[in-house]
C-alpha cells in the first residue's frame, strides 16, 4: 500500500516538527520553503531522511499531497494556497496536525498582547506544582514534534491568530482570550470583524463543561460574546467589578474564585507589576485552578515566576536609575500596558518603523508617566510631531548606546528609562530580540564603566 503524502510548506520550527510528526506516522513527507532554512533543521530533515527543498516551492511536488501543513507566516492569499484550496486539499496548521495525536488535556491562550507572558506562566504554575506538562505553539519547541513520543500529559499552547485561521478539529479543554486590538490588519483585509471572528475560533470545539477565561473590560470580547453565547464555563476577568466565579484585581489584591475555591495574593508578592499584568496574572491562576492546581502551589510558583526576556525585562540600575527593556512592545497598545505598569518618572525610549500607528490613545499617560522622549528610529517624524508639544523634552538617535547614556543624562535618582518601542525594530535591527540585546548590552557597558 502506498503511504500517503503529506506536504509541508514553511522549514521553521513548527514546520519541521510537523514532518517529523507525518513521518513517525507513516505518510510520505515534502518539506518545501521559499526562503532558507536553519542549518540546525536541514541537518535534522537529512538525518530523518525527509526531502526537502528550500528558495522556491515546486507545485507538483505539493499540489499531490493528501493534506498541507501550513507555517502560520504563510497568508492564505499565497497562489500556491489558494490553488490547494480550490482542489480541496486540506491546508491546516502544525496545531490542528499534532492534536490528532494527543489525548493529553490542551490549554490554549490566545490575545493581540500579553499572551506569551501568561502562556509562560501556566506552563510554569503547572509545572511548579508537578503535572507532567509541555510548552508550545508560539514559543518553545514544536508541539507536533513532541506529541512524536507522547510523554506529556497537559500542553500548554499559545496561539496565534494565523495558527488559529488553520485549525478546525481541535478541541482545547481551557481557552485563554486575553484582548482584542487592531492588529495584523493587513492579514485580514484591514477589516477588525475579520481578525475578531480569527481570534474566537480559539472556541469553535468548545464543549459545555470546558472553561474559557477571558478579560471582559475588552469591548470586542463582550461584543462578540452577546452575538455568539458559547455553551461554555466562562470566567471573566475585570479590573473594574468583582465577578464570581472569575478575576478581578482591587486595591492591590488578586482574586480568583473558581468553585468554592478562592484564590488571593497581593499583587506586589508576584514577580509582575501593571494593570496589564494583574490580567495575566488573574488568567493563569484560574487556568491553573481549572486543572486542579491547589493555591499553596500557585502562590508558590507566582513568587519564583521569570517572565521572558523582552517583556518589562529589568536591564540594569545604574545610580539608582533602573533600565527597563520592553523590546517586544512593537504596537501602541502594549506600550500603553508598559508605561501604565511604571511606578517611577520614566524616560521613554521609542520609535522604529511605524505600523500606522495611532497615539492618542498614550495620552493620558504620557502626562502622567513621561518627563522625556528619546527617539530611536531611522525616521521619527511621525513621534516628535505627535509628542512635540506634550512632552517637554525629545531627543531623536539612530544609535542605541546614545540613548541609553542620553537616558543616563536626563534621569535623575528614582527615575526609569523605558524602552519601549511601539513600533517594529526592522529599520535599524534584526528584529525586536536585537534591538532588546543591544539595549542590555549598552546599559552593562554603561554599569562597568561607573
Amino acid at each position: 500500500m502506498v503511504a500517503k503524502k503529506i506536504a509541508v510548506l514553511g522549514g521553521g520550527e513548527s514546520g519541521v516538527g510537523a514532518a517529523l510528526l507525518a513521518q513517525a506516522k507513516g505518510f510520505d513527507v515534502f518539506l518545501s520553503d521559499k526562503g532558507s532554512l536553519k542549518e540546525s533543521y536541514r541537518a535534522t530533515l537529512r538525518a530523518a531522511g525527509i526531502p526537502f527543498e528550500e528558495g522556491e516551492h515546486t507545485e507538483e511536488k505539493i499540489l499531490d499531497a493528501v493534506e498541507v501543513v501550513k507555517s502560520p507566516g504563510i497568508p492564505a492569499t499565497v497562489p500556491l494556497v489558494q490553488k490547494l484550496k480550490a482542489q480541496g486539499t486540506p491546508v491546516i496548521s502544525e496545531i490542528e496536525f499534532a492534536a490528532r495525536y494527543t489525548n493529553a488535556k490542551l490549554i490554549g491562550i490566545t490575545g493581540s498582547n500579553g499572551k506569551t507572558t501568561t502562556t509562560l506562566l501556566i506552563y510554569h504554575l503547572l509545572k511548579k506544582a508537578g503535572l507532567n506538562v509541555g510548552l508550545a505553539g508560539n514559543v518553545g519547541d514544536s508541539f507536533a514534534a513532541q506529541v512524536i513520543d507522547g510523554s506529556f500529559d497537559y500542553y500548554v499552547l499559545e496561539l496565534s491568530s494565523f495558527q488559529l485561521d488553520d485549525m478546525v478539529d481541535t478541541h482545547l479543554d481551557v481557552m485563554v482570550l486575553l484582548n482584542i486590538t487592531p492588529d495584523h490588519l493587513d492579514r485580514y483585509g484591514y477589516n477588525f470583524q475579520n481578525y475578531i471572528d480569527s481570534k474566537f475560533r480559539i472556541l469553535q470545539n468548545a464543549q459545555p463543561s470546558d472553561t474559557f477565561i477571558y478579560f471582559e473590560e475588552s469591548q470586542p470580547i463582550l461584543d462578540e460574546l452577546a452575538k455568539r453565547n458559547p455553551s461554555v464555563n466562562k470566567l471573566p476577568i475585570s479590573l473594574q467589578a468583582t465577578p464570581s466565579p472569575g478575576g478581578f484585581f482591587q486595591n492591590g489584591q488578586l482574586t480568583a474564585t473558581l468553585g468554592d475555591s478562592s484564590f488571593q495574593m497581593a499583587m506586589t508578592n508576584t514577580t509582575l507589576r501593571g494593570p496589564h499584568n494583574a490580567i495575566n496574572t488573574l488568567a493563569a491562576v484560574l487556568a491553573a485552578k481549572a486543572v486542579g492546581i491547589d493555591n499553596e502551589s500557585i502562590t508558590e510558583g507566582l513568587k519564583t515566576f521569570q517572565n521572558a526576556a523582552h517583556r518589562l525585562e529589568p536591564a540594569g540600575t545604574i545610580n539608582d536609575v533602573q533600565f527597563i527593556n520592553d523590546s517586544k512592545a512593537t504596537n501602541v497598545d502594549s506600550v500603553f500596558y508598559a508605561l501604565s505598569s511604571m511606578e517611577a518618572p520614566t524616560i521613554w525610549i521609542a520609535g522604529g518603523q511605524d505600523k500606522g500607528n495611532d497615539y492618542s490613545q498614550l495620552d493620558e499617560v504620557v502626562s502622567r508617566k513621561v518627563k522625556a522622549l528619546i527617539c530611536l528610529g531611522i525616521d521619527n517624524q511621525k513621534l516628535i510631531n505627535y509628542f512635540g508639544n506634550k512632552i517637554p523634552a525629545i531627543y531623536e538617535t539612530q544609535q542605541v548606546a546614545d540613548a541609553v547614556a542620553k537616558g543616563l543624562e536626563w534621569a535623575k535618582p528614582g527615575d526609569a528609562v523605558l524602552l519601549s518601542p511601539a513600533c517594529a525594530s526592522f529599520d535599524l535591527f534584526k528584529n525586536y530580540e536585537d534591538r532588546g540585546n543591544q539595549f542590555k548590552a549598552a546599559v552593562q557597558k554603561l554599569i562597568d564603566e561607573v
